[in-house]
């Protein structure tokens, strides 16, 4: 008997995971009354029943700060995937219809974009746009696009060349109709799965352009900030790095999880 895999414990803990983090990022308020920006303790607590995650090196409670920092974070991988996901696919799109002169351009683009190392590629257009979480955002997007492209171009021709897509030109269908009805839907479901992985992978670029110093400014609360202010007391105060790092981790292991789930069950 084939197992529904959205049942299986890791999918189960997964979804939780993602729940917990989308509501911390829209309703922070449900898991802390605390001030993320205040420094109404003492500093460099350990975890205790009253700090989770204990303090920083300014008395600010550990746990509200990446609570609150949630929504920068996970805002930032989404909007980074939402300009991959677009931006790729109408590409890849493009140049699995069109064929010839367009295609060979376009794929030629996407190669110089593969080409290039994906944080030196951010980096490059966060110098063009600015800092900020939605600037380094958009820089992550820029480096998923041709990725998306690969495989929307991929499934457009495999789509594009089935008996159903036949059918529907002779039938009377338009280019345009037959492509929006029949060709776009169902060539979607892996990018649509890519596109889960790419949360992922979008979160770890921002936390690392954040460590940086690239994303949100200080003492804004976002994850990859709250690690690169703690890293001079990881010998002394573990929580600062260790906890935020775990939530990190958590996370994009879930998104990760939930991507292969959906890619096994198209």
């Amino acid at each position: 008997m084939h197992r529904n895999p959205w049942r299986s414990p890791g999918a189960v803990i997964s979804v939780v995971i993602l729940v917990l983090a989308l509501a911390a990022a829209v309703v922070p308020q449900l898991f802390t009354s605390l001030d993320p920006a205040s420094g109404t303790f003492a500093p460099l607590l350990e975890p205790n029943p009253e700090n989770w995650f204990g303090t920083d090196s300014v008395g600010r409670d550990l746990y509200a700060r990446v609570v609150h920092g949630a929504r920068q974070s996970l805002s930032g991988a989404v909007i980074a995937v939402l300009v991959g996901l677009i931006v790729g696919t109408l590409i890849g799109l493009l140049a699995g219809t069109q064929r010839g002169w367009v295609d060979t351009v376009l794929m030629r683009l996407v190669d110089v974009l593969l080409s290039i190392p994906s944080l030196l590629l951010s980096l490059s257009v966060i110098i063009l746009l600015g800092f900020g979480t939605m600037n380094a955002a958009i820089a992550v997007g820029v480096t998923s696009v041709a990725t998306f492209a690969r495989l929307a171009r991929s499934q457009v021709l495999t789509v594009a060349g089935s008996d159903f897509v036949e059918a529907a030109y002779g039938s009377g269908g338009t280019r345009v109709q037959v492509l929006l009805r029949h060709v776009l839907p169902n060539s979607l479901t892996p990018v649509l799965a890519l596109a889960a992985l790419q949360f992922g992978s979008a979160l770890l670029q921002l936390a690392t352009l954040g460590f940086l110093g690239y994303g949100a400014p200080p003492p804004t609360p976002e994850w990859g900030l709250l690690i690169a202010d703690s890293r001079d007391y990881i010998a002394t105060s573990w929580w600062l790095t260790i906890l935020p790092g775990v939530v990190i981790i958590a996370v994009v292991l879930a998104a990760n999880h939930l991507s292969q789930i959906i890619r096994k069950d198209s």
